[in-house]
């Protein structure tokens, strides 16, 4: 997987928090986490339906979490991070408006959310509509990966949801 344009999507500063929702690890996640370990940045896991113990062997300077299944959701601390990106787990919860909640409320003002999906398995002109839905502004498509299907938006300062 060509991650290039993926990463150029990113510019982590010092300090900054992401974190990454996913059921598994993949390239994506490793590039992430260097890119942060690189800025004394931290990277943060919500994994569904997995418990790999090499993980924080692999990651160690990552916190992570586990979730046993898809009607839970991952937790995260109000405006604790600068971006959210939801990675083949947004179309196999149950509960997809408390999770664009939650996204939302850990997000700080003026953070991006990215819904990554498998190419075909996400209605990519809905998930714009629910992004706006939720309050996060400029949706858009990013066709930067050959293997998934990109939607990028940002939770604006003072528009909606409780600000």
């Amino acid at each position: 997987m060509d991650l290039k344009q993926f990463l150029e999507l990113f510019n982590p500063l010092p300090g900054n928090h992401y974190l990454q929702v996913c059921t598994s690890v993949d390239e994506t996640t490793e590039e992430l986490y260097k890119m942060m370990q690189k800025v004394d940045g931290e990277l943060s896991l919500a994994i569904y339906n997995e418990d790999e113990s090499d993980l924080q062997v692999r990651f160690p300077h990552a916190k992570i979490q586990y979730i046993s299944n898809f009607k839970q959701p991952f937790r995260a601390l109000p405006r604790n991070n600068d971006m959210v990106i939801l990675k083949d787990i947004f179309h196999l919860h149950e509960n997809k408006k408390g999770i664009l909640k939650i996204a939302y409320t850990t997000l700080a003002n003026s953070a991006y959310i990215i819904i990554m999906q498998k190419k075909g398995t996400m209605d990519i002109e809905a998930m714009k509509e629910m992004l706006e839905a939720f309050e996060f502004r400029a949706p858009n498509e990013i066709d930067i990966l050959e293997e998934y299907d990109l939607v990028m938006a940002k939770k604006m300062h003072m528009w909606g949801n409780g600000l």
